[in-house]
């Protein structure tokens, strides 16, 4: 049963194409946020983006948006964002790992106004997770239900958050990123990774690093965002997965030959002291399958894979980020 399968007798619009739409979407100026607003205007949509900076203003002007300028945490900006748009995507979310906990519990209460703000209307919410969450001895698929609360791992304070707005009758869609979005311009783990290989001297795996990593790149995650909001799918969890799972120890060993570095593995202290607050996402396995979105919603993966982009996408040259 899927997290949303109760709400399979609600009259939604599914697989209708949607045209012309003015879509709502925060973290507008953000890695991920940045791909789908150009995805969206380049397919004759409009986009009302919330941004914080001038800058970000002038660079969503300057692409043919209308920005919103405030802070994702503004209830009565996120409510007038949701009031002035036919669909809402939901991708801002503070990485500040140091206070990781309090983000997420940040996290529950956007989702909480936007979901307050769209009941009883028929637009759609898309809402951003991680796929990482999710842990079994075979591929994650899309029926999978997340088991576990914010208690025990804070992320999950989204899907609870989202799960509570679909009971609340919202039209909601939760879209599951794998641990790398990948390409140029990437602040995510992979470029921590190679910050740590570069500081230590050596590229390194936890154990035999077999565990495997889900990838997709940006462009090909913002196109699935956009068939969603189009063709309002029955299936309300998707999956932007283009690689099912990549061995940590390719990923290592693509950055040690690509930085001319030792590949090592490591395990207990020694892993702790390479990867320090990263070495939970270091071990992370979760091998992760598309096969249902790409069936439902056509949707068909075109760009680089990660191992391909590491290397020609700038992320061996870029600053050291972790």
């Amino acid at each position: 049963m899927t997290l949303f399968a109760h709400w399979a007798d609600v009259n939604f619009a599914s697989n209708k194409i949607e045209t012309n739409m003015r879509v709502f979407l925060t973290g507008a100026s953000g890695f991920v946020g940045s791909a789908i607003l150009n995805e969206l205007l380049n397919n004759g949509h409009q986009v009302l983006g919330l941004v914080r900076s001038d800058d970000a203003v002038r660079k969503l002007e300057a692409a043919g948006a209308s920005p919103l300028q405030g802070d994702v945490n503004d209830t009565e900006l996120l409510r007038k964002g949701a009031a002035a748009s036919d669909a809402v995507i939901h991708t801002a979310f503070n990485h500040d790992f140091s206070q990781f906990k309090a983000s997420c519990e940040a996290d529950r209460k956007v989702i909480e106004t936007l979901g307050q703000a769209l009941a009883g209307t028929d637009k759609p919410l898309v809402i951003t997770t991680g796929m990482g969450l999710l842990r079994y001895d075979r591929p994650v698929n899309e029926d999978d239900v997340l088991n576990v609360k914010s208690d025990q791992i804070p992320r999950a304070a989204t899907d609870e958050a989202a799960h509570a707005a679909a009971a609340n009758g919202v039209d909601v869609y939760l879209m599951r990123l794998p641990p790398s979005v990948h390409g140029a311009g990437d602040h995510g783990f992979v470029p921590m990774v190679i910050g740590m290989a570069k500081e230590k001297g050596e590229s390194a795996y936890i154990g035999d690093g077999s565990n495997q990593w889900p990838a997709v790149h940006r462009f090909d995650a913002a196109v699935l965002y956009r068939l969603v909001v189009e063709q309002r799918p029955s299936l309300k969890v998707l999956h932007a997965v283009a690689e099912e799972g990549i061995p940590f120890r390719e990923i290592a060993a693509a950055i040690g030959a690509g930085l001319g570095l030792p590949v090592v593995s490591k395990t207990g202290e020694s892993a702790a002291a390479h990867f320090t607050w990263f070495q939970h996402f270091a071990s992370i396995g979760c091998v992760a399958s598309s096969e249902r979105t790409r069936e439902i919603l056509g949707w068909q993966p075109v760009e680089p894979g990660l191992l391909a982009d590491i290397y020609s996408a700038g992320y061996l040259t870029a600053p050291a980020s972790h």
